[in-house]
């Protein structure tokens, strides 16, 4: 089974995660932001991972960043040397009037790109810097690479909403078993 529990504990915050990437999209996401806990509960549901996480702390952005940390280390302990996954995931997804495209590369390097196309400063009760900085924690601890753009749209939530669910069809993608690979999917023979 491909299935991982984090924990991080800090002065600021403590999270655990539990996180299965063969799961059905079950999510039971508890943070005391609810459109987190959306945005959670939409990578869950379409990335088809099951996941579970317990969040509290100081301040939103410490929550936020720690979360991603956390599933950043649980996604890295799953996935090892990353012998038979597909490596790469790309995916567009609507919400809407909006649509975005997320590309990524678990090769072992982190690097954000990311334009959520939206002059918002806030979606319901998150901060989208603090959406965007979920992102650069996830893929820094992860190690993954991640594009996400928002190509268009009106409604500032459709954007985002938008951005995460391509973010998780992307990610499916990429962590999914390739039954013709039989080695790490590098030429190299190494993933760093």
């Amino acid at each position: 089974m491909r299935r991982a529990e984090e924990v991080r504990e800090t002065m600021e915050t403590k999270v655990k995660i539990e996180i299965e990437l063969d799961g059905t999209g079950q999510c039971k996401a508890s943070t005391k932001y609810e459109f987190f806990n959306h945005m959670l509960r939409t990578i869950s549901k379409h990335a088809l991972f099951d996941l579970k996480v317990e969040a509290t702390g100081d301040l939103r952005h410490h929550v936020i960043e720690d979360v991603a940390l956390t599933m950043g280390q649980a996604l890295k302990k799953i996935l090892g040397d990353k012998k038979g996954v597909r490596r790469f995931g790309y995916a567009y997804a609507p919400m809407d009037d909006a649509l975005a495209r997320a590309v990524v590369d678990f090769g072992g390097r982190d690097h954000t790109v990311i334009s959520l196309n939206t002059r918002a400063k806030k979606i319901e009760d998150t901060p989208i810097e603090d959406l965007i900085h979920f992102f650069e924690a996830l893929a820094q601890t992860a190690m993954i690479n991640i594009h996400l753009q928002v190509l268009y749209g009106e409604n500032n939530h459709h954007k985002i909403e938008a951005a995460f669910k391509a973010f998780a069809l992307a990610m499916r993608e990429a962590v999914s078993l390739d039954p013709k690979r039989k080695g790490v999917p590098s030429a190299k023979g190494v993933l760093t």
